[in-house]
């Protein structure tokens, strides 16, 4: 299931990194049954539902290093940095439980390209800001984009994964930051709305 979606993606993988998208969820799976990282548990549903739908927003990503925010069980930051092991990506969530999850992930599946920073987003000045802040579920786009500007390159893009067209978020988003740069995923085996909302904010 796995190979014929990344084939109708158009993103075919080495055979490692397929295999190391498989032991994440195998390990993803494992964690769950004790600290609830995510409602989906059919293996099935999360080759679609968390691996496609992660993959899905590769094109329309800047090259660069990456944030993922509220990264939660590691998505998308730890599928997009198995697929990319030449970007540099963080992980960032506030919560204990969930920080110590993305730990071992990166320990065990051995993401060399891969860190976490555990705290608030609002609090953390990183060394380097990033190219790319992505996120799927984790704030309302104003709020976001209040909370996560302060991490990006001058050029930099916030990526917010939505799924139908968020369009009372888009009409309430501060007028320094521009988010009309909406794009359609189409993610295999699915059947559910998904946006990418590229935002670019003035300095």
């Amino acid at each position: 299931m796995l190979e014929r979606g990344l084939a109708e993606l158009g993103q075919p993988l080495p055979g490692e990194a397929a295999d190391k998208l498989l032991a994440y969820l195998e390990l993803l799976a494992k964690w769950n049954r004790v600290h609830n990282l995510t409602a989906i548990r059919d293996p099935l549903k999360m080759v679609s539902h968390h691996l496609l739908d992660s993959l899905a927003v590769r094109p329309h990503l800047p090259a660069g290093a990456l944030a993922d925010i509220g990264s939660g069980g590691g998505l998308p930051g730890i599928p997009l940095a198995i697929a990319e092991p030449a970007r540099p990506v963080t992980l960032n969530d506030a919560n204990q439980k969930k920080g110590a999850f993305l730990q071992q992930a990166v320990i065990e599946l051995r993401l060399d390209n891969t860190h976490v920073h555990l705290g608030r987003v609002q609090a953390w000045q990183p060394a380097q800001q990033f190219a790319c802040v992505i996120t799927r579920g984790f704030a309302e786009l104003s709020q976001l984009i209040a909370d996560c500007r302060h991490l990006l390159l001058p050029d930099g893009v916030i990526a917010a994964m939505k799924g139908v067209l968020p369009i009372d978020e888009l009409s309430r988003v501060p007028p320094d930051a521009d988010c009309r740069d909406v794009r359609r995923l189409q993610v295999p085996m699915l059947g559910a709305d998904r946006h990418l909302v590229l935002c670019r904010c003035s300095a």
